[in-house]
């Protein structure tokens, strides 16, 4: 499973459930399209291709970050990655979780082009995510899931 995939698992069930089917395709469809206008406006030069669901992804995660700042998140850090740990399991709130991410993918944005990647899609989706949720999160259910 890519980790878009994963991303859209752990965040996406939960604020589709807040919002409602109809509501989260509407909303998941506004974010990918403001996620590419956002390469589109600073990467204005680049002829390659725009392919993937990474920027309405990462306004799915912007609106978590609206509906559930306080939602702990479990991350559990592989063997491979600290080999003189069985496993280690951190528990952190969502907002330092997604604003670390956020963090991340600006500061990869900013970099000269080392990579394929449309970080800029992703820096565009999140602030979309997190203001369209900011807008229409009142009129929904505040009820866990």
């Amino acid at each position: 499973m890519s980790g878009n995939m994963v991303f859209l698992l752990v965040f996406g069930r939960r604020v589709e459930s807040e919002f409602g089917v109809i509501n989260f395709l509407a909303f998941y469809m506004t974010t990918g399209v403001t996620a590419c206008l956002g390469h589109a406006i600073v990467e204005s030069e680049s002829t390659k291709p725009l392919i993937g669901a990474s920027g309405a992804i990462s306004g799915v995660l912007g609106a978590f970050l609206i509906a559930n700042p306080r939602a702990r998140i479990t991350l559990v850090l592989d063997p491979t990655l600290i080999f003189f740990l069985h496993r280690l399991t951190v528990r952190i709130p969502a907002w330092i979780f997604l604003l670390g991410w956020f963090l991340l993918q600006l500061g990869l944005a900013l970099r000269p082009r080392a990579s394929n990647v449309a970080f800029w899609a992703h820096v565009g989706g999140f602030a979309g995510g997190v203001i369209s949720a900011i807008a229409i999160y009142p009129y929904f259910s505040k009820q866990a899931p």
